[in-house]
């Protein structure tokens, strides 16, 4: 048995309960954490001070990986294929600089491994990716209801309407990448 190679990613791409919801999907992934990171004010932030949009956090998850079984560019691929990184500071009704299309890098590997998936993919979109590349800076979790919202809460009303057309470009885009179900 080989041993893993445990990683970490954090991404954020809107709303963490979606991102979250495809990452739970994807074979090698072993935790996946929703929270903010990327914030300008001190201390931990409330999902109600980052929803305001005043602290500058972004809502991202972090994302426990083992890349024997799943590389961090696969990750991103996945990533920036599930969510428009093309608009600034939206994803569908979400707006605020909360929702920004952000990948905190852990080190200058994954930096050059986040600019060269980005410009790979740069040719598919009729805009431009507006997905900020940034250090990794403290992540912050968030409160134990945004946690495995969608797995939860798989008939609220966001869910159905938002994560699940998500989940389905998930399988359609990136059948050999999820979990044996």
């Amino acid at each position: 048995m080989e041993t893993k190679y445990i990683q970490i990613a954090t991404v954020g791409g809107g709303c963490f309960w979606c991102t979250e919801a495809v990452f739970q999907e994807v074979k090698g992934v072993e935790k996946v954490m929703s929270g903010y990171s990327g914030g300008n004010v001190p201390g931990r932030p409330t999902y109600r001070e980052v929803c305001s949009g005043l602290t500058g956090h972004a809502e991202v998850v972090q994302i426990t990986y083992d890349a024997n079984v799943i590389s961090y560019e696969d990750i991103l691929v996945i990533f920036m294929t599930t969510h428009d990184p093309t608009t600034l500071n939206r994803q569908g009704a979400d707006r605020g600089t909360q929702y920004r299309s952000v990948i905190y890098y852990h080190d200058e590997d994954q930096k050059v491994i986040a600019e060269t998936v980005i410009s790979k993919l740069a040719k598919h979109y009729k805009t431009p990716i507006v997905t900020e590349v940034s250090k990794a800076v403290p992540f912050y979790e968030a409160e134990q209801e945004h946690q495995d919202f969608y797995k939860n809460n798989p008939d609220y009303g966001y869910c159905s309407f938002v994560i699940d057309p998500k989940l389905a470009k998930l399988r359609k885009l990136h059948a050999d990448k999820l979990n044996d179900a």
